[in-house]
């Protein structure tokens, strides 16, 4: 799908604009935009800070539900991997609309279209298993992450039906078997809801990549694990998947096979979406993870 147009262009000038007025003593530090991405554009600001702004209004509350919720989620997940808790906060100003951030800078690269090593695996079903557990009645609602699979099948098959999505009629007789499963049965739990290989930072090591963060909590929500577990399909080779399964349902006894079911559902959504972006990174990962779904 392509990447929605901005609905205010955030560029160096205005986020120094910002910074002066809210946050004076970090407006001289060097700053340079790094990303701008389907919601929000990221700067980063000397060697240890980065700013992040929405670039439309829906991803506004996005980056509030990240100022709420992050500081506890950083409790359960941060002795695994560090997570990006704001440091500063802003309010609107100097003609920019929303609440921002100023946030950790994590070291690395996005796994992106490589494949996540077996080292990454065991860190990510770490990080799954501390931060699946029960969430508050009031977490952030999403109504497309974490949501009885079956909701989603008008736009599965929308999707599948009428755009060029690699082996489609595949990918579609998949999606009604994971569809037709049963349901979450537990309490909702706290899952990241977007936890694809382009939100996930690593470093190289001299034993394989380590996993160095996981970034962008906008779609935090509660709900059905499984749609954290599609990283499975998306980030990782055959060995490296089924370590990681193996991994996470050693570390939660209330997994099973539908779950299992309903995430390879999961990677079927994502990829699929994945497969139409005007991003040629994107439709790599999503090539990768529709034979790694299709064929596993």
């Amino acid at each position: 799908m392509p990447t929605p147009e901005a609905e205010v262009e955030v560029d160096v000038p205005l986020v120094r604009a910002l910074l002066a007025d809210q946050h004076p003593d970090l407006a001289d530090r060097p700053l340079t935009v790094v990303a701008n991405g389907w919601d929000n554009v990221l700067l980063r600001l000397g060697p240890d800070l980065a700013v992040r702004l929405p670039r439309r209004a829906a991803a506004a509350t996005l980056v509030e539900h990240e100022q709420r919720w992050l500081p506890g989620l950083a409790r359960l997940v941060g002795g695994v991997v560090p997570v990006p808790v704001p440091v500063r906060t802003g309010r609107p100003g100097s003609g920019f609309p929303w609440s921002w951030s100023v946030v950790p800078w994590f070291p690395g690269v996005p796994v992106g279209d490589r494949t996540g090593s077996p080292s990454v695996a065991g860190t990510l079903a770490a990080f799954v298993a501390a931060l699946h557990v029960p969430a508050p009645a009031d977490a952030p609602a999403n109504p497309v992450r974490a949501v009885p699979l079956h909701t989603r099948t008008e736009a599965v098959t929308e999707r599948l039906s009428s755009h060029p999505v690699p082996r489609a009629v595949e990918l579609a007789a998949l999606w009604r078997t994971a569809a037709d499963l049963p349901g979450h049965a537990g309490p909702p739990v706290w899952v990241h809801g977007d936890l694809h290989p382009f939100n996930l930072l690593v470093t190289p090591g001299p034993v394989g990549d380590r996993l160095s963060a996981v970034v962008d909590f906008g779609d935090v929500t509660a709900g059905d694990p499984a749609v954290d577990l599609a990283t499975a399909w998306l980030t990782f080779g055959r060995e490296a998947r089924a370590d990681f399964r193996r991994r996470v349902t050693a570390q939660d006894a209330s997994l099973d096979p539908h779950t299992w079911g309903r995430a390879r559902g999961w990677a079927v959504s994502i990829a699929s979406a994945l497969a139409l972006s005007d991003e040629a990174s994107s439709r790599a990962v999503a090539r990768r993870a529709i034979d790694a779904v299709v064929d596993d």
